[in-house]
């Protein structure tokens, strides 16, 4: 299956799951509902409500709470987007001007705020305490996440293990937590529940290995941001920590200088170092383990469509460019 595939086999839930969104982001205050739409609605890959789906699905769930549950978690990710390009003062985002640009940093943080909010409401709704439990959960280890990755800015002497805690936290728990809900709501057993659970980090992982990568090695329109914002924003991504690690005294005075500094002023020499290294290539291999693990997680798994459809999205994760 290839990702087209994958989008067409779930295309009917997934109307669903938008038809959701649709109808939970009505505000009786207009800001609210016009940030909220913009953001929702310019051109998200819709990868961690398609995981509700699919691990739902994998264990045979024919109720209707895994489209509520998939737009929660879609509504939580558009929070930390919100949130995140108010830190970092970002002004593009998949090839548009992100929503503090155009409706301003206030507005952005407190429609984020609404769409936390608003996501508590409808996990409510489904009536079980586990989801819940998984959702309050991950909604807290990402804020966790937020804050050490501010910590992290602009320090050259972040680890390859605090940079990939990092990730575990910001990023591939909420990955996690969306394949988990699939299995808690078909009724999978403990055991169950836990390789799904794997399987999601792992996967988000090596997402946000190869969107670290992209930094270094995409294309402005594949990508839909600037390349080198990373480092612009002083982030030491992993590309920049093994160029570190492997490169000469005097590259890593030079890059060490870049993550201080921010700006990208630095960029072309960094992205020199970075290729000499052979630090992106050593990135793609951390996201090829990551994938392999998540490929591992559910290999015990009866064959199916849905079982194909997550395991062709652990290989997309390493082979795109966007």
């Amino acid at each position: 299956m290839s990702i087209e595939s994958i989008r067409g086999f779930i295309a009917k839930d997934m109307e669903d799951v938008d038809s959701v969104i649709r109808r939970k982001l009505h505000s009786q205050v207009a800001l609210i509902q016009q940030v909220s739409e913009y953001i929702i609605h310019s051109g998200g890959k819709r990868l961690r409500p398609a995981l509700v789906v699919l691990s739902a699905g994998l264990f045979n769930y024919s109720g209707s709470h895994h489209h509520n549950l998939a737009a929660v978690v879609e509504f939580i990710h558009t929070a930390t987007l919100l949130h995140d390009d108010v830190v970092d003062d970002s002004k593009l985002r998949r090839n548009q001007a992100t929503a503090n640009a155009l409706f301003g940093n206030a507005a952005s943080v407190l429609v984020g705020d609404f769409l936390y909010s608003r996501a508590f409401q409808m996990m409510v709704e489904v009536g079980n305490m586990r989801v819940m439990e998984v959702l309050a959960d991950a909604t807290n280890t990402i804020a966790e996440g937020e804050v050490l990755q501010l910590l992290n800015c602009r320090d050259p002497n972040v680890e390859e293990e605090n940079y990939l805690r990092v990730i575990r936290y910001k990023t591939a728990k909420l990955f996690e937590a969306a394949a988990r809900l699939g299995a808690i709501l078909g009724g999978a057993t403990p055991a169950e529940e836990e390789a799904l659970a794997a399987y999601g980090m792992h996967l988000g992982t090596a997402f946000q290995l190869v969107d670290d990568l992209l930094d270094y090695s995409g294309d402005d329109q594949d990508t839909g941001k600037n390349l080198g914002d990373d480092l612009a924003e002083g982030k030491p991504t992993l590309p920049l920590i093994f160029a570190i690690r492997a490169g000469t005294d005097a590259q890593a005075a030079i890059i060490r200088h870049a993550i201080e500094t921010g700006g990208i002023d630095g960029f072309e020499p960094v992205l020199q170092i970075i290729q000499e290294t052979g630090a992106l290539k050593y990135a793609m291999q951390r996201a090829q383990e990551e994938a392999n693990m998540a490929t591992a997680a559910i290999s015990a798994m009866a064959d199916s469509n849905y079982k194909q459809c997550l395991l062709q999205l652990a290989e997309f994760a390493v082979v795109r460019n966007h």
